[in-house]
């Protein structure tokens, strides 16, 4: 089996605590590895974030990251049944691409989308 290489994003966090709760328990992400004070490691199947302690609290403001995949319709309707909240629409923007925001307590951007094409039937 090939052990592909991933691109996994690093966001700042000025809570690791607050940002292990919301995305273990209003996610579904499970915690990887030690809980530290300063790093955070959550996974859910194929996604993969990490997070650093930052005490500019205006970093997160300004970060985000973008998950891209067939899986997309499936999470917005789980996270929808959650009431995430600050969960935008499902919807196909200009780009032609279908996606949902969602921002973390901390103001980190999770962008999910999808090409409309890929999931025809599936909605």
């Amino acid at each position: 089996m090939t052990d592909f290489a991933r691109s996994i994003p690093v966001m700042p966090s000025p809570d690791i605590g607050e940002s292990r709760d919301f995305y273990r328990d209003r996610l579904g992400f499970e915690v990887i590895g030690p809980e530290m004070d300063d790093y955070l490691i959550v996974r859910r199947g194929e996604i993969e974030i990490h997070f650093w302690k930052s005490d500019d609290r205006k970093l997160p403001e300004v970060t985000s990251c973008y998950i891209r995949g067939g899986e997309v319709p499936a999470l917005h309707a789980e996270f929808s049944a959650r009431a995430v909240e600050r969960l935008s629409p499902f919807t196909v923007r200009p780009w032609n691409m279908k996606e949902f925001y969602i921002h973390d307590p901390h103001g980190n951007l999770l962008r999910f989308g999808c090409a409309p094409e890929e999931i025809e039937g599936q909605a």
